[in-house]
Formats: structure tokens, C-alpha cells, sequence
């Protein structure tokens, strides 16, 4: 029997079998595919999942604050001791770090991208064979079908009903009808129909495939962290220009004291100015996001795209592939009008031979309908989402022929036709019912469905995924509203989402009555849960609805008519036996092809944001006080408190290694956005009490000293209170406390205690608290900050809420 083009019967499901294709031409033989792999003729342009090994290493080392700190760094291993250059080495150890956690993440994604590759067929001495995109060669034949994505720029061989939709690359959503000589763009993909194309464009030669690749993530994923992180840093860097000058004037011009000693404590006042484990730190967290999601079989091909789907406040879901698994059974056969039952059986094993490429439900109907062998295809109608529907006309063996149509019940039938009635009642039991009806018009014709008689009714019985009602709750928990859209009958579909819990699902809504206007259609989304009969174009425009009303949009599909709605979500979410169109356009590639890993990447958005908003507000608070604390030492003419080794010390306790373990623990917070503002709210603060009860401590402890190593006691009364006053801070970013939180700020401040008491290292970092007095008033001025930082931010958070 001739095989002929996909004919899709409901058009939400993408076959999962290769064509079973009649080889028109034999393609390359091995001969000449090896003499073109010897001249280089071969489709070597790697689609990277990420930055390569050199990208990751420049972008870790050379950064604006590395090379001030570089600077700052060789300056000190001349003038001072090697406790002042501390800083430089821990620079290094954080620089280490990140390039090895980000290999790690490369390798993680690299190897997921591998087993997600998409492999076209390319037909070689006339068999046809998956191979990688990079396998292949310069005159190769490359076989389509639904849902296949075109991987080099070629010429269409063969087609049969081939439409290729070219919106990646044009932007007009409208399929494009190929015939052979027409060109194909790579990028594009196919939606209907089936064929065969030649490359001639490969490599670097293929300038489409360059485009497309852009083309096909131009709508990259926003980063408000990482955004609102560079914003804060081009501030920072405005604030330390002018401060760090007049530090230098003030130390190296103004005081007459020892000039290695003034540069000294020139560099420990700008050095601290620069959050430079800010950057660090979010690299790790990413990086580590991805590694723990990779274990969980979730490609995540753009990483801010794991923040993107913690801040989503709506889902949208395609029914199949999604709620329910591919596989489907038929329950029953129901006869209309009078149809021979045996007759029936006949078409539908005819329908579906016709079809190269069948999905779950045509499946079905194959595995309980043989095909009749003397029974010929002479036309096929490819399925369209627009039409809801496919056709194929037959030549019967017995001197009859037939068309035939098989499709959506309400599309087929006329409005108030009884037979709907009945369909009504098994949609509203969860099954889905497709209609085969006789076609007494043209197949091609745009009324071929017009006045077609109605056969039979297939009853096909769809397998719920297990895991999907517990996602579906989880989502409600969380707050985010889920909204079901799907292409099949609204009821079947409401009935569906009832069985798994989904609020809302008694009532359903079809598609064709939403109102057009975008503010009106929005109001309707934000009103319903499940929406039926919904074409692409359609998802589309409410994907951009619903964002016109602010929210978060994440959808989730697997087919090719899910592509236009996941490419303009802010997060597209493919499952990894989707179409290669629909995992080109995600950010996110479900490997596993479950939806229950979906809660696994909101939960590690929500770490990753929330615990980079709890580090930021600790480096940037420490910014704020080195700046105000310059600033106050320059108005004041006086030497600079502190050497490098003093802020390095501080550093470590109250920032660098509690931020790790503060950046990687488990949070489970909403994220929320306004990134910058809510850091900047609580480190102004906090910066200003600490720079304030700090240069008190040093005034009074001038006053209070004289004499030789009165500036040493100076140093270390002011280093007490900044101590305790940063420690508070940290003690308020644990917030809310778990044992191993209290464990973390007991350690800091232990940590601190000891190079107080052990002699070499009150010697090491110069630290050695002079008589009881100043000591217990710099402990009073601390605790007088603390006190002080809790109203601050308690007054904040009434004043400016997040």
C-alpha cells in the first residue's frame, strides 16, 4: 500500500515512530558521504548548551573588580606585610571556584544536551538512518516529517502535502506549501505533510542555520537578579571613583605619616568597597542549580531560566503529553446512521496505513483496526490545527472509491447536530471522541468538511499521568494558577483536569467564543482553568494576554502547534519527546518527560533568588559602610582605621564564608520581584549604622589613646565594634533561624573570639584590645548599633514593603 503523509487526527500529539518512507531516490552512498567528510564538507557548527572552557575562564578572571583588586593586590605585596595581601589570595580561591563550578554545570549541560539531541533521518544508500546534526555531509538527503525541525539550509527532493512553518525566522506564523526545488530554510520546521531534502548549505556555510539559531532564541530569558546585580555594580563603581580618590589624597597628602603605612590603609579603605564575591556567588548558585537539576534529567538550555520559572505566577499546560501520557486505548465503536460495522473497521485500518507518521491516538486505532490490503491510498489530507481534522480518499479494490475525513466531532458536525449530544456525555467522562465521516467534496477543498455524513464515533480512553495531580496541587499551593490549553474538545479536556484536582475545571470554555480583544480575553483567562479547542494561533495570543495583565507566563508542550505560545512565554517548557521545534524554542527541556520535575526547578529558582537576595544585602551592605566610613575619614582628616588584613578578616567572618553556605541552602520563599530595592532597603541601613557606631568607637578611642601604638588600640576598638555590629547583620540575614543557622553565626563569632585571645594570631592579623575600658565601650556602641539595625529594619519593612 502506498504510504503517504502524516495525517494527524487531533493534532496535540507528535508521533514518537520514525516514517515508514518509500524511498523515491537512495541519497548518498558511503562512498560519498567518507570523500565528503574528507574535504571538510560536513555540518560541523556546534549548537553549544553553553559557554565553552575558555568562555567560562575569561569571564571569571578578567572582571573589572579583579583586575582593581590585581591592582591593588601587586601594589600591597610591595609595601606590607603578606597579611595585607590576604585579600589578593582569597580573590584567586573565589576566582578558582567559580570556573570550577561553572565546568561542572558545563559539563553537566553538555552531557544532558547530548542524550536531548534531536537526530534527523538521512536516507544513505537508499536506508534511512537517525544520525547526529553534526554527521551530517554536504548533498544529504534528509527526510521530514510533523514536528521535525530543518537542521541545514537545503533544496525540497520530495514532498507530499509538505507545509513548513518559517516563523522563527520571518515571523508570519501562516505554514509555507513546498514542492520540490523549493528551498528550505533551516530553523524552519514542518507542521504538515512529509518529503525529503538535499543540504546544500553546511558548516559555516550555512548562514540560515546561524540566523535561525538566533532567531530561534531571540526572546532570551530576563534576569532581574542578574540585571539588578549590574546595576548595583555600575553604582558601586560610581560611588568608588570619587570616595576612593579623596582617600588617597587624604592618606598619601594630607597626614604626614608613614608613606608604606598610607597606602597600606589606603587599600584596606577601597578594597572593601567592591562586593567582588557578589558576582562569584551567583555564578555558583546558577551553576549549582543546574548540576542538581541535570541529576533530575531537566535541560536547562538558558540559565536564568531557573529564576524565570520561580517567578511565574501562571502556568499553561497542553493537555496531552502533559496531564496525560501518549499512549492511548480504544474503548469503543460506535456506528452512525446505519454503517456496516465491518465496513467501518476497514476504513480506519485504511486510515490509518495512510499514515507514515501516526500519533497516540491514530496509534490506537491501528493496533485495534488492521489494514484491509487491497485497499489503495490515492489522496491524503495532512492534519491542520486550524482545521481540526484529516482526510484520505481510497481506492477499495472492489472498482469504489471513498473519501474519507477524520477529526474533531464538533468541527465535522453541524451546531445542534444530536449526535452531539452523545459525544457530550462521553467528553464529560474523560474520553476523547474523534468522528469518521464520508467526505462528499474534494479533500483539498477549504469546504471538504461541509456536508460530510457522519460513519462512527472512535472512543479513545487516555492514560492520566500519575505524577500529575500532585503537581497540579503543589502549583496551588504555591499560588500559581494553572490554565489548561489544549486543542481537543473542552469538556473531554475540563473532565480531565477535573479527575486531577484542578480548580476550576467544572468549568470549561471553548476557545472559538473567546472575545478577540486582548483585554477582554485576558479577563476570560484570569476567570477559567480550562480552555478547549484552542488552534495555535490562538495560544499564542493568550500567552501575550496574559502577560498584557502582568503576569508571569510559563507554558508547557510538546507539539508543533505549541511552538508560537513557548517561544513568547517568558518561560517555554518542552517535554524531551516533543518536537524538535518545541525543544529548539524552550528554555527548559524536560528530559524525562515529566511534568512532576517541573516543582524541582520553581523549588530551585526560589533558592537561587531567594539566598542571593540574603548574600547581596550582606556585600552590600559591607560597600555601603567602607564607603560612608571614607567618606567620614576623609571630612575628618584622620588616618584610615583599618589595614587590609583587618577588612579581610571581616570579610570572611561576616560575609565570604557564610554567604556560601547561606547561597546553597535549601529556601523554599516566593520570589519576588524588585531585586535592587529590596536589597538596597535593608544594606543603606545597615550600612550606615555600621559606619556610624564603627567611627564612633574610633573617635573616642583617639581620644581615649596616645603614645606609641595608640593608632594599633584605635584599630582594634574600631575593629571590635564593626565586628559585632556586622555579625548582628548576618545574624538577621539567617533569618528565620535553624540549628545549623545559630551554628553558623555561634562559629563566625567564635572564629573571631579566638584570634582576640591566641597571641600569634592577635600578632598575624594586628589585633590586640588594650586595656577594659575602651574594649567594653567599643562592646556598648555595638550593642547600642544592633539595637539600632533592628529598628531600622523593622521600620523599613513597614515603610517600604517588598
Amino acid at each position: 500500500m502506498t504510504q503517504r503523509a502524516k495525517i494527524d487526527t487531533d493534532g496535540s500529539e507528535i508521533a514518537a515512530d520514525r516514517p515508514r518512507v518509500v524511498h523515491r531516490t537512495a541519497g548518498l552512498s558511503s562512498a560519498e558521504v567518507a570523500e565528503r567528510v574528507a574535504r571538510g564538507e560536513v555540518n560541523d557548527v556546534p549548537v553549544r548548551s553553553s559557554r565553552s572552557t575558555a568562555d567560562i575562564v575569561r569571564g571569571n578572571v578578567f572582571t573589572r573588580f579583579n583586575a582593581i583588586i590585581g591592582v591593588l593586590w601587586v601594589i600591597m605585596l610591595f609595601v606590607a606585610p603578606i597579611q595585607d595581601s590576604l585579600f589578593g589570595f582569597v580573590i584567586i580561591a573565589n576566582t578558582g571556584i567559580g570556573i570550577i563550578q561553572e565546568l561542572r554545570a558545563k559539563k553537566t549541560l553538555d552531557g544532558l544536551a547530548v542524550i536531548g539531541e534531536a537526530k534527523p533521518t538521512v536516507r544513505r544508500d537508499g536506508v534511512a538512518a537517525e544520525v547526529s546534526t553534526s554527521e551530517i555531509v554536504l548533498g544529504d538527503l534528509i527526510e521530514l516529517g510533523p514536528g521535525d525541525k530543518v537542521v541545514v539550509d537545503g533544496e525540497v527532493a520530495e514532498a507530499d502535502s509538505l507545509e513548513i512553518d518559517e516563523s522563527l525566522l520571518t515571523g508570519e506564523a501562516d505554514p509555507v506549501v513546498k514542492k520540490p526545488g523549493d528551498p528550505m530554510m533551516s530553523g524552519s520546521f514542518v507542521v504538515a505533510g512529509g518529503g525529503a531534502f538535499t543540504a546544500t548549505k553546511v558548516g559555516r556555510e550555512a548562514y540560515a542555520a546561524q540566523l535561525a539559531e538566533e532567531a530561534s532564541r531571540f526572546t532570551l530569558v530576563h534576569s532581574e537578579l542578574r540585571s539588578g546585580i549590574s546595576t548595583i555594580l555600575k553604582y558601586v563603581t560610581w560611588m568608588m571613583v570619587p570616595t576612593a580618590t579623596g582617600l588617597v589624597i587624604s592618606q598619601l597628602v594630607v597626614k604626614d605619616t608613614n608613606f608604606k603605612d598610607s597606602i597600606a590603609r589606603t587599600v584596606g579603605g577601597i578594597v572593601p568597597m567592591i562586593p567582588e564575591g557578589l558576582v562569584l556567588l551567583t555564578s555558583v548558585a546558577f551553576a549549582i542549580g543546574v548540576i542538581r537539576l541535570g541529576r533530575k534529567q531537566c535541560l536547562v538550555q538558558e540559565l536564568p531560566a531557573i529564576e524565570g520559572l520561580a517567578r511565574v505566577d501562571v502556568v499553561c499546560l497542553d493537555k496531552t503529553g502533559t496531564l496525560t501520557e501518549g499512549g492511548m486505548d480504544v474503548t469503543e465503536l460506535r456506528t452512525l446512521n446505519g454503517s456496516d460495522e465491518a465496513y467501518v473497521r476497514k476504513v480506519l485500518g485504511a486510515l490509518g496505513e495512510s499514515d507514515p507518521r501516526p500519533n497516540a491516538s491514530l496509534q490506537a486505532i491501528i493496533d485495534a483496526y488492521p489494514d484491509s490490503e487491497d485497499w489503495r491510498c490515492t489522496e491524503s489530507l495532512p492534519f491542520s490545527s486550524a482545521r481540526k481534522y484529516s482526510g484520505a480518499a481510497f481506492s477499495e479494490g472492489n472498482g469504489e472509491s471513498s473519501s474519507w475525513l477524520l477529526g474533531a466531532p464538533d468541527v465535522l458536525l453541524n451546531t445542534g447536530d444530536p449526535v452531539l449530544a452523545e459525544i457530550d456525555g462521553l467528553n464529560e467522562q474523560g474520553l476523547r471522541v474523534l468522528l469518521l465521516a464520508r467526505a462528499t467534496r474534494e479533500l483539498d477543498s477549504p469546504e471538504a468538511a461541509h456536508d460530510a455524513s457522519p460513519a462512527a464515533l472512535v472512543v479513545l480512553e487516555q492514560r492520566l499521568r500519575p505524577d500529575a495531580s500532585d503537581t497540579l496541587a503543589y502549583f496551588a499551593d504555591q499560588n500559581v494558577a494553572a490554565k489548561v490549553i489544549s486543542g481537543d474538545n473542552a469538556v473531554s479536556v475540563g473532565a480531565v483536569a477535573g479527575k486531577l484536582g484542578l480548580p476550576g475545571a467544572e468549568h470549561t470554555v471553548d476557545a472559538r467564543r473567546l472575545p478577540t480583544d486582548r483585554d477582554e480575553m485576558a479577563q476570560a483567562l484570569d476567570d477559567n482553568a480550562v480552555f478547549g479547542r484552542v488552534t495555535p494561533q490562538q495560544k499564542r495570543d493568550m500567552v501575550g494576554a496574559l502577560q498584557s495583565h502582568g503576569h508571569t507566563v510559563a507554558m508547557t508542550g510538546d507539539g508543533v502547534n505549541d511552538v508560537l505560545a513557548l517561544k513568547d512565554a517568558d518561560i517555554g517548557v518542552s517535554m524531551g519527546s516533543g518536537s524538535e521545534a518545541t525543544r529548539a524554542v524552550a528554555q527548559i527541556v524536560l528530559l524525562n518527560n515529566s511534568f512532576a520535575t517541573l516543582p524541582s526547578v520553581v523549588a530551585e529558582g526560589r533558592r537561587v533568588i531567594g539566598n542571593i537576595t540574603r548574600v547581596a544585602t550582606l556585600f552590600l551592605t559591607k560597600t555601603v559602610y567602607s564607603v560612608l566610613l571614607a567618606v567620614l575619614v576623609v571630612c575628618s582628616q584622620v588616618e584610615y582605621p583599618f589595614l587590609p588584613r583587618h577588612l579581610t578578616l571581616l570579610s570572611t567572618l561576616t560575609i565570604g564564608v557564610p554567604a556560601f553556605f547561606l547561597a546553597l541552602a535549601p529556601n523554599k520563599e516566593r520570589a519576588k520581584p524588585h531585586f535592587v530595592r529590596r536589597v538596597m532597603r535593608y544594606a543603606i541601613p545597615g550600612g550606615i549604622v555600621a559606619a556610624a557606631a564603627t567611627f564612633t568607637t574610633y573617635l573616642l578611642a583617639r581620644s581615649h589613646y596616645s603614645g606609641t601604638g595608640a593608632l594599633d588600640a584605635e584599630t582594634s576598638a574600631a575593629t571590635l565594634t564593626l565586628f559585632l555590629v556586622s555579625l548582628w547583620v548576618l545574624a538577621i540575614i539567617a533569618r528565620p533561624y535553624t540549628w545549623w543557622r545559630l551554628a553558623l553565626v555561634a562559629t563566625m563569632g567564635g572564629a573571631f573570639l579566638l584570634v582576640l585571645v591566641v597571641p600569634w594570631l592577635q600578632d598575624f592579623f594586628a589585633l590586640k584590645l588594650v586595656g577594659v575600658t575602651m574594649p567594653w565601650t567599643a562592646v556598648g556602641i555595638a550593642a547600642a548599633g544592633a539595637a539600632l539595625l533592628e529598628f531600622a529594619w523593622r521600620w523599613v519593612d513597614r515603610r517600604f514593603p517588598a
